[in-house]
């Protein structure tokens, strides 16, 4: 045991998970369980996921960074500060770190096994101009491992983390050096048979953006709370972990930077996203699973991901999967989004023969709202690139949903010749408002309405 199990308890109709003590010596002092409210799915499967994901548990224990010697003034430098909070919480056994009212300055923050960083009301936590305050470190950059300057709050390898609070997040400060965006380096250098270690960007006269939170391979981790504002690039990237928890958390909409998804868990395993209110200039939630070569050589898919009571506030999909798809997405369950603004999907499914990979067993229910083009959107020659990797699709459930508005048909769903779309069950929907009743499905197997209505009219 490692000292944490998960238990479910049936509460007003929901189900509250919280992460408890297992049997043995108790840590000192008492421990403290985080607790996620999550809705009954509709879903046996994903109620199991929801149970099965584990939560945190901290010592009762606070670590103010301004007994470390920070300043919320604006203007000093806390970097040094906050590092020294972290690992002397770390080394002690853990507890929470608590960043007060005020606005600290600082680089990148390094979050260590058994440390919840918290933000309290009025926090803000201003990540800075200097470059040099990010530190290469492994990451991802759209589906390639490489090593880039770190995101704003980063973790690798470690357990039992978190980031919660009412604070905030700003990274308005590092659009100075947060920038680039030349993938086409990466792939030249993963042609070369380049090792991710050696793939060095900063310094290489390439430039591509780092994420704004990132916990790179590591396992038990909650973000509640928070809000983030003025991402440079995609905003929550959990990469490679198990036990992902996102609760109430706020992401920024604006439409100054594009590629600003909401989220995009990647290459994870039991991932649960809950009560938030997911702004983007791009996607909302955007499953991935690595690209390409490289996306093959790791392999790692992402599975048993649960997402509901999420309000989706980005300009492409509520849920999309892919493009970076090549190890695979599945088990997916959505329930209860409301999807708002120029949204253009509520599913978009995107793959080509040079990605590969797969997107099976995609299960949305009670999803309302308004769709600038298509409720479900499925496109297997993403941005017309070919290859040797015919990529695999469904089957997908639409189930409960509505809409006000489709800019263009209701469903544009193809599959190849070669590789059917496999099954696409609509039911108990009704979809108002749509520009174009003629819907496109191509290549799909297993194709079924039931009591679902376009403009009025039976499918």
């Amino acid at each position: 045991m490692d000292g944490r199990i998960t238990r479910r308890q049936l509460i007003n109709g929901t189900l509250a998970v919280a992460g408890a003590v297992a049997a043995g010596p108790p840590l000192a002092p008492a421990a403290r369980a985080a607790t996620v409210s999550v809705p009954r799915l509709p879903w046996p499967e994903a109620n199991e996921i929801v149970a099965r994901t584990k939560l945190p548990v901290f010592p009762d224990r606070t670590f103010s960074v301004l007994d470390f010697g920070a300043e919320g003034d604006g203007e000093t430098d806390n970097t040094a500060a906050i590092k020294k909070a972290i690992e002397t919480a770390n080394a002690r056994g853990g507890g929470h770190v608590v960043v007060p009212k005020g606005t600290f300055v600082t680089g990148a923050v390094y979050l260590k096994s058994n440390v919840d960083l918290h933000l309290a009301a009025g926090a803000v936590l201003a990540f800075g101009s200097d470059a040099s305050k990010f530190p290469n470190v492994l990451t991802r950059y759209e589906g390639i491992e490489c090593v880039n300057r770190s995101p704003m709050i980063y973790a690798y390898q470690e357990t039992n983390i978190a980031l919660t609070g009412p604070g905030t997040l700003d990274a308005v400060r590092t659009s100075s050096w947060n920038k680039g965006k030349d993938r086409e380096y990466l792939e030249s250098l993963v042609a070369e048979g380049t090792p991710p270690e050696k793939r060095i960007v900063p310094g290489s006269g390439h430039a591509m953006r780092s994420a704004f939170v990132e916990p790179y391979a590591c396992d038990t981790v909650l973000i509640q709370g928070v809000t983030l504002k003025n991402p440079m690039f995609w905003q929550l990237h959990p990469t490679l972990c198990r036990n992902v928890t996102i609760d109430g958390v706020r992401t920024d909409p604006g439409t100054a930077r594009s590629n600003t998804d909401a989220c995009d868990p990647e290459s994870c395993d039991h991932v649960v996203i809950v009560n938030s209110v997911l702004g983007a200039h791009d996607d909302n939630i955007a499953i991935k699973s690595g690209r390409d070569a490289d996306g093959r050589r790791v392999g790692v898919p992402c599975r048993n991901i649960v997402v509901a009571d999420c309000v989706m506030n980005g300009n492409w999909g509520a849920i999309t999967c892919g493009s970076e798809q090549t190890g695979g997405i599945r088990d997916v369950y959505a329930y209860r989004l409301t999807v708002t603004g120029e949204t253009k999907y509520a599913l978009y499914v995107k793959s080509n023969t040079l990605r590969g990979g797969c997107t099976e067993n995609i299960n949305l229910d009670s999803v309302s709202g308004t769709f600038a083009r298509s409720v479900v959107y499925v496109l297997p020659d993403y941005n017309g690139q070919t290859g040797a990797y015919v990529p695999r699709f469904g089957p997908f459930t639409l189930s409960n949903s509505s809409s006000l508005k489709c800019g263009q048909a209701a469903f544009n769903v193809r599959g190849l010749p070669n590789s059917h779309v496999r099954g696409l069950r609509v039911s108990d929907c009704r979809f108002d408002g749509v520009a174009n009743t003629e819907n496109t499905l191509k290549h799909v197997d297993d194709l079924r309405f039931e009591n679902t209505t376009i403009n009025g009219k039976p499918v």
